[in-house]
């Protein structure tokens, strides 16, 4: 990553992908991509219920906090 720091506003910072960083990006890009056709190739993991799992964890993942927040 290339960092430019703004000349103006000392507070923003400029972020852009060094040509490295975009390598690395595609690779992720097609690792993902790959895992993906994978799942759908095995029984039960369409999206469809990988959204379902994710909304599940996500509700669980708040009772959690909440109840951490709860005991301090």
């Amino acid at each position: 990553m290339h960092h430019q720091p703004c000349e103006i506003d000392r507070r923003s910072v400029r972020v852009k992908l060094t040509a490295k960083g975009r390598e690395v990006q595609s690779i992720l890009k097609n690792l993902f991509r790959q895992h993906g056709e994978k799942m759908q190739s095995v029984q039960g993991l369409d999206a469809a219920s990988v959204m379902e799992t994710t909304k599940t964890l996500a509700r669980l993942e708040r009772f959690w906090t909440e109840q951490i927040c709860y005991i301090y």
